[in-house]
């Protein structure tokens, strides 16, 4: 693949990632296996509340081609097949569920120095369609997306953005939900590794007047300890504290609770990932 600006999808996704990968509010529980054909198999639990579901999920990578395949609790059965290079610069990714398999979609992602392109069709009938388009470099990229209904002949969605990346730091805006939503996200990066960074990210809605302002970080207390923190202007207060085990293996502790509700019990979440 090119070193172009890539996907309109990435746009703030690593300022948003920071503000809300791994704060949890359910107790997970998983465990993953590799075999020597390549094939890997993780098992996972999950309980919240008073309700507890489960999956298995196998991955496959043969050459340019992958495979992902998941069956939970419920009898869901969610695949998808990912192929590189069927044409130069290009992924297809094709997504089947059952029994909603009117939820399914075939993807193609193009990618060019100085451009991406990704075009999607759902497999219902009559199928929805997907449509996004960046252009410049991986310094400076503007990028739009919509979405459009066959059956009716309207667009579903349709927003735009602009992102300048820095090697230690990313910026972007994005004007959302039909343009009712603007999004400003800022992200800087305190070490070479980049696990240790500062984060604030702004939303407006226009149609309620709301404004959100989110600020956060995460701290590297060593190789293999992280912690993160976030507050919003509504008194939401988070953190995470993550510590690696033998191997790769993880374990997260997670907390949330309301500053300016403190009588109502905080949220906390725990996460055990066991890997070779």
């Amino acid at each position: 693949m090119s070193k172009g600006p890539g996907l309109f999808s990435d746009f703030g996704k690593k300022a948003k990632d920071l503000l809300t990968r791994d704060y949890l509010s359910d107790h997970k529980f998983s465990v993953s296996t590799y075999s020597e054909s390549g094939v890997a198999l993780t098992t996972s639990t999950v309980k919240k509340g008073g309700y507890s579901s489960g999956d298995v999920a196998a991955q496959y990578k043969y050459n340019n081609i992958s495979t992902d395949v998941k069956v939970d609790t419920e009898s869901n059965i969610s695949a998808t097949f990912t192929v590189a290079e069927i044409v130069p610069s290009s992924k297809t990714i094709a997504t089947v569920k059952f029994p909603n398999y009117e939820s399914g979609k075939l993807e193609f992602q193009y990618f060019h120095p100085h451009a991406s392109l990704t075009a999607a069709v759902g497999l219902n009938k009559p199928p929805p369609l997907d449509l996004s388009v960046t252009l410049g470099t991986p310094t400076f990229a503007l990028g739009a997306e919509a979405g459009y209904e066959t059956t009716s002949g309207k667009l579903t969605k349709y927003n735009a953005g602009i992102t300048v990346t820095k090697p230690d730091s990313c910026a972007s805006i994005i004007l959302g939900d039909k343009g009712d939503t603007i999004k400003a996200s800022y992200i800087h990066y305190l070490d070479q590794l980049k696990k240790s960074a500062a984060v604030g990210e702004i939303t407006r809605k226009f149609s309620t007047n709301e404004n959100t302002f989110t600020v956060g970080g995460s701290y590297s207390i060593d190789g293999l300890t992280n912690v993160k923190m976030k507050l919003n202007n509504h008194g939401i207060l988070g953190a995470v504290l993550q510590h690696e085990l033998i191997g790769k293996s993880l374990v997260t502790l997670s907390s949330e609770f309301e500053t300016k509700a403190l009588d109502k019990t905080p949220r906390f979440g725990v996460a055990l990932a066991l890997k070779p």
